[in-house]
């Protein structure tokens, strides 16, 4: 597994991080203020996880005079999901194989 990918699964195995992100993907743009009025944690908490995302690649801040506005990025979840779908593969034909013995077996 390549080291992008465990970055990804790390990064994205904290829950606050992950609905954090979840919120972006889903709401787009928001600031530190939005995001903490939802998150459950306080508004220091959040931006520490969002300062973990953006250094995962997953989102990107904007200033905007004393506001910063943070966007997804989940073209960067790329790695991640091509490396699921790949896993897909491997088991579907995995069970394949299984499937084509158990026929043979009863036969």
């Amino acid at each position: 597994m390549s080291e992008n990918i465990n970055t990804l699964l790390k990064v994205l195995a904290d829950p606050s991080r992950r609905a954090i992100f979840e919120r972006l993907c889903r709401g787009g743009e928001m600031t530190v203020v939005a995001l903490t009025e939802h998150a459950g944690i306080s508004q220091p908490a959040v931006s520490k996880h969002l300062g973990v995302l953006k250094r995962a690649g997953l989102v990107h801040d904007r200033q905007d005079g004393r506001k910063t506005h943070y966007s997804p990025l989940p073209v960067a979840l790329a790695p991640l999901t091509n490396w699921a779908a790949e896993m897909a593969r491997f088991w579907e034909a995995r069970f394949d194989d299984l499937e084509d013995l158990l026929k043979r077996t009863d036969q």
